[in-house]
């Protein structure tokens, strides 16, 4: 099995991780958790839906520069450091994911976290992605 790390230069540079890993044999895809971070490393969007579609983005951007599409994702992780707020925008998040990811949604879990890396994050969302 090959792997290969890939960090496109549209995401801020990555720090400890890589955006996105390679496997070949079975190509698998594992994304790093994504939060709202603009090229400059800082997060961006003070509301929960709007770090989520930033944070999506980003996600989709490594999935994109690894050679994948939003309907290889097979798995996604939500954390969220407000899982009531999320509940009660699910609605506008599923209308920023469709508008982003389409409707074919991967396997997810939603967890309630205490704080995320970056101290101003409200969502982080990672996953893997099986490209064909």
């Amino acid at each position: 099995m090959t792997t290969e790390r890939v960090n496109p230069p549209e995401l801020s540079p990555p720090t400890g991780f890589s955006h996105a890993v390679t496997a070949t044999g079975s190509r698998l895809v594992f994304l790093a958790g994504q939060t709202a971070l603009d090229t400059d490393g800082k997060i961006v969007g003070g509301t929960l839906p709007e770090q989520f579609e930033r944070a999506l983005a980003n996600l989709l951007t490594a999935l994109h520069a690894a050679g994948g599409t939003p309907s290889d994702l097979a798995r996604v992780t939500v954390y969220t450091t407000d899982v009531e707020g999320y509940r009660a925008r699910a609605p506008q998040l599923g209308r920023i994911w469709r508008r982003l990811a389409g409707r074919e949604y991967p396997a997810m879990a939603v967890i309630g976290v205490v704080r995320l890396w970056d101290t101003q994050a409200l969502v982080e969302l990672d996953g893997v992605a099986v490209p064909a």
